[in-house]
């Protein structure tokens, strides 16, 4: 992290100010104040804030083996008119000095302000070695606050875009107590990656950091509440392997970071994050069509599925008016050797060929199964190829747990070639039209010190992940121009860097239907016009909440077995007489109103602290409400209606609610578990 030092040329095209006590910029709500010591302080203009952080402190600060740089001294205030790929705005650079235990650092904190993202800041700090001697940085910490509480239950709430084994809720309440670490980077076997933002809010205000780069870096974004205190700590960290070695007039440079304030929950700082990075160059592939269609998997007969009974479910599926059809895991020789199993397929290659065939003569779109990038240690692929696999610093191949295999380094060019030929395989020997890409090892990967991958540095691999991904949506799309691309982490929160080369986002193995609602929120602040699959409805509370997805805009799916479950199976997905009464009416009701393609209108309640939990989707002129809680008597209030007359409707179960003003829209309403309402003008 070494750059040529320039500042002094830039600062001369500044305009200058005079050195200051106190430096105060503001940008839309945000106030960012920083004082003598360059400590700062973040507050809300919005009306009804109460103060955001305590007066001032360090927010951006080097931790070296024998000090930390907590205080500089302020010096030049310098701005400028700024118009990059993110629009127009104003830049300043702030620079201070630190001078202590013979050290003397100067330290450049450029600060960027977007007129067409208000309550942001985007920050970038440079460091400049001034003294005769090396400084051994451990770490460095950009945005580092400590946020106010108002002393209620919970103290906030959160959006934290880590991913363990644990498979944590992404949005969560906090208190007393508190920790959890963020780290972008593998935090287990074969967890890891994730969004690389922190959000925590009150009921009248919220901050979010988090970075702006293109690619993935191994930051942290810890966030901790001391078991005493109330307030939250969070920040954005990078710390090194091995001491950075700052010789003497270097510099080292952070990665480009920001803070905002906000409204309502954490919908507002994504959806405002999302446009960032469009803005900076990552495009999101479109939706297809066909992503919005709801989907049957053969899983629900598990790994010991049999071609009989999977033939054998279509005319059920088809007369559900489900369109798709996944071969899910079971089918290959082994993970890394994709040809078919011949115990299970003993016309090999061809009976695939065959199966997709049926499928597709019923009038039903074939997806299939697919764990990339992972290899078994016997699979024939790494007899062959044993130069293949990921290397880790302990010079071991890196593990993924879950499937007993080996990793793939993304960025070795056999890695490359052996997909691509899976992919011509899958979808032009045997004709699917789609992908289910599986597990949580597809969200990040380790650094490679694998030589024989002649990578740069270890962490290209890193950085290089998403470009596989990328690679995999170009050649599937050569194949099958409408190709539906799902990538499914396996209870990850699914790295933003791989997203825009997928066209199905899915809550991929939630463990609730909490889970399934805040996830599809996440990806619709984040993409916007998006195709969110809320996976199987069996993974669902009870194992039938239909409401769960159509209330929140995602496509159904459900990997029901029928006439009858596969001996080997321990789990209950018999499609019985009595559950598909449930079925049919919620696959009918669905593919009625397809609210999976309309807009879902995110900033109008807060997931959090607003009871019952409520989620809108706009379709023409009519606003869709669900709401959600364990059971609801009492009132509720239809946010988003202009002054004007509207009926309210149960649609689900066909019952008309009466009227409501817009500008007084309260009714009484009495439910358990959910209601869903469609809202349209008189």
């Amino acid at each position: 992290m070494k750059l040529t030092l320039i500042y002094p040329l830039i600062l001369s095209c500044f305009l200058n100010f005079s050195c200051r006590e106190k430096v105060i910029l503001k940008n839309g709500n945000l106030v960012l104040t920083i004082d003598h010591q360059m400590r700062c302080s973040i507050s809300s203009e919005s009306a009804g804030a109460k103060p955001m952080t305590e007066t001032s402190s360090p927010t951006e600060y080097l931790v070296t083996k024998k000090f930390t740089t907590d205080d500089f001294v302020l010096g030049e205030v310098s701005s400028n008119n700024l118009n990059d790929s993110i629009g127009l705005g104003k830049i300043w650079i702030v620079d201070g000095y630190f001078n202590e235990q013979n050290i003397t650092l100067k330290k450049v904190l450029q600060i960027k302000l977007y007129d067409s993202f208000p309550g942001l800041a985007v920050m970038k700090a440079f460091y400049i070695n001034g003294s005769p001697r090396n400084i051994e940085v451990t770490k460095w910490v950009n945005n580092h606050y400590t946020v106010l509480s108002q002393d209620s239950a919970p103290l906030f709430w959160s959006f934290q875009g880590g991913s363990t084994h644990a498979r944590s809720d992404w949005v969560l309440p906090l208190n007393k107590g508190f920790s959890q670490q963020n780290y972008m980077g593998m935090n287990d076997s074969d967890y890891g990656g994730g969004i690389p933002v922190t959000d925590i809010w009150r009921r009248d205000q919220g901050m979010a950091v988090g970075h702006i780069e293109l690619i993935p870096k191994l930051v942290s974004l810890p966030v901790e509440i001391d078991e005493y205190e109330t307030s939250a700590s969070v920040g954005v960290e990078f710390a090194y392997e091995k001491p950075f070695l700052l010789q003497p007039g270097d510099t080292l440079e952070t990665l480009e970071t920001f803070v905002s304030v906000h409204s309502g929950d954490y919908y507002n700082a994504l959806e405002q994050y999302g446009k960032i990075l469009r803005a900076k160059g990552l495009q999101f592939a479109e939706p297809e069509p066909a992503a919005y269609e709801s989907s049957w998997c053969a899983w629900g007969y598990m790994r010991d599925v049999t071609v009989d009974e999977i033939t054998g479910t279509l005319p059920k599926v088809k007369e559900l008016g489900i369109k798709w059809v996944t071969i899910d895991d079971g089918f290959q020789e082994a993970e890394g050797d994709w040809d078919v199993n011949r115990k299970k397929f003993p016309g090999g290659n061809q009976q695939m060929k065959a199966l997709v065939n049926q499928i597709h003569s019923n009038g039903l779109k074939a997806m299939i199964w697919w764990a990339p990038l992972a290899a078994d240690p016997e699979s024939k692929l790494l007899k062959e190829n044993p130069d293949m696999r990921l290397i880790t610093r302990g010079r071991s191949p890196q593990y993924i747990t879950w499937w007993d295999a080996y990793y793939l380094s993304p960025a070795d060019e056999k890695t490359i070639w052996h997909t691509q030929s899976v992919l011509d395989l899958f979808m032009k020997q045997w004709g699917f039209d789609g992908l289910k890409m599986d597990g949580q090892h597809l969200n990040a990967v380790s650094p490679d010190y694998n030589p024989n991958h002649k990578l740069t540095y270890p962490e290209e691999s890193v950085e290089k992940l998403p470009e596989f991904f990328n690679m995999i949506l170009k050649k599937a799309t050569s194949i099958k121009p409408h190709a539906v691309i799902q990538n499914c982490p396996c209870g990850t929160c699914m790295s933003i860097f791989n997203m825009p080369y997928m066209n199905q986002a899915v809550a991929s193995d939630p463990l609730s239907s909490w889970q399934i609602r805040h996830k599809g929120k996440t990806y619709k602040a984040l993409l916007g016009k998006t195709a969110y699959f809320g996976d199987h409805v069996e993974l669902s509370d009870g194992g039938d909440d239909f409401a769960t997805s159509f209330g929140i805009g995602a496509v159904l799916g459900t990997k029901f077995t029928w006439p009858k479950e596969n001996p080997t199976v321990t789990e209950n997905n018999l499609l019985t007489s009595e559950k598909e009464k449930t079925w049919k009416k919620w696959f009918g009701l669905y593919h009625r109103k397809m609210l999976s393609r309309e807009k879902y209108i995110g900033g109008l309640y807060d997931i959090g602290f607003d009871v019952p939990e409520t989620h809108v989707i706009q379709k023409g002129d009519t606003l869709h409400y669900a709401f959600y809680n364990p059971e609801w008597k009492g009132s509720i209030t239809l946010r988003g209606l202009k002054n004007r007359q509207y009926r309210v409707y149960d649609y689900e179960n066909d019952r008309d609610l009466g009227l409501v003003s817009g500008g007084k829209p309260v009714i009484q309403v009495d439910f358990k578990k959910h209601l869903l309402l469609a809202v349209f003008e008189e």
